[in-house]
């Protein structure tokens, strides 16, 4: 395993990003700790430097490493306040006995510098055409100051198994935890509530969306708004292919793209984009390509997308 860039583990249907070691339905944490390769710790050293005459101590920071193969992951501050393998998944433990929540994918990333977990809420919301919309909640942390510990309702159309935060902004429906801070579970867990408030706000955006038809060149205004340059026109774009690609995902390639839900309206625009960052654009290895599509660039462009829509749909 110390090779591996991740390590990762699914129940139900393969995940969109296709990776992970399938165990069967309602399985206890430990299961999944052992499955997911998160069943190693985060421990840590003082930082060591050799001078010419002598070895010293830096007092003020100090190596993470993985317990089971002794691999550093980071060189961090002393009041940096780790988040171990373990309390990732513990954080579901109470939601799926009394909440009815279910794990569906949990690993880790970047050979353990990034550890996260999915599970079902229960939620869903069935738009024209039997486009079914299914909401998650998702907790991520990284030890190598690349991301707070993060715990955020998302939503996943089952179509085309594309992801989409349901915060409207960052406000709502995500809190961060930065590491100078010791993770506490049942506060965050307080802090979000049960997400029905979030998801009702969502599920009404969504059918908003999805009811709102889409003109040829409202479109293409609306992709050169996303992806593009606003200050050049359409066919001045430099990703000029990028732009035709996604209008054709809009216009009849992407995947649920012909449903009643998204046949030329907003709801279809944000799954065209949706689609090409979360499955088609360029990534050194589908292990980066969920990194952004969670945390990095593409989650922001999936947001810019989504409030963009929503503006159209005003």
């Amino acid at each position: 395993m110390s090779h591996q860039i991740h390590t990762m583990a699914y129940s139900g249907d393969t995940p969109w990003h296709g990776l992970g070691n399938l165990i069967s339905e309602q399985q206890p944490i430990e299961v999944w700790q052992q499955q997911a390769g998160m069943n190693w710790e985060i421990q840590s050293s003082p930082v060591h430097y050799l001078t010419e005459h002598s070895a010293e101590v830096f007092s003020d920071a100090k190596v993470l490493f993985r317990s089971d193969n002794g691999e550093a992951l980071s060189v961090v501050s002393n009041r940096y306040q780790v988040v171990q393998p373990r309390e990732v998944l513990e954080f579901y433990r109470d939601l799926i006995d009394l909440g009815g929540f279910e794990l569906e994918t949990a690993g880790v990333l970047k050979g353990g510098k990034k550890l996260w977990a999915l599970a079902k809420t229960g939620e869903e919301v069935m738009l024209k055409g039997n486009d079914l919309v299914k909401g998650y909640l998702l907790l991520a942390t990284a030890c190598d100051g690349s991301l707070a510990t993060t715990a955020q309702f998302t939503s996943v159309r089952v179509v085309c198994n594309n992801t989409l935060q349901i915060a409207m902004n960052a406000s709502e429906g995500a809190i961060k935890v930065p590491h100078s801070t010791k993770f506490d579970a049942d506060k965050v867990k307080q802090q979000l509530g049960v997400g029905t408030q979030q998801w009702q706000g969502f599920t009404k955006k969504v059918k908003q969306l999805s009811k709102h038809s889409i003109h040829p060149f409202e479109a293409r205004s609306y992709l050169v708004n996303v992806l593009g340059n606003k200050e050049l026109p359409f066919h001045q774009q430099p990703n000029l292919k990028v732009l035709h690609h996604v209008y054709d995902l809009f216009n009849g390639a992407g995947k649920g793209s012909t449903l009643a839900a998204a046949n030329d309206t907003a709801w279809g625009l944000v799954n065209a984009v949706t689609q090409y960052v979360d499955h088609e654009r360029r990534a050194r290895n589908t292990d980066n390509r969920l990194e952004s599509a969670w945390f990095g660039t593409g989650a922001t462009i999936k947001q810019k997308a989504f409030e963009e829509a929503l503006k159209l749909a005003a």
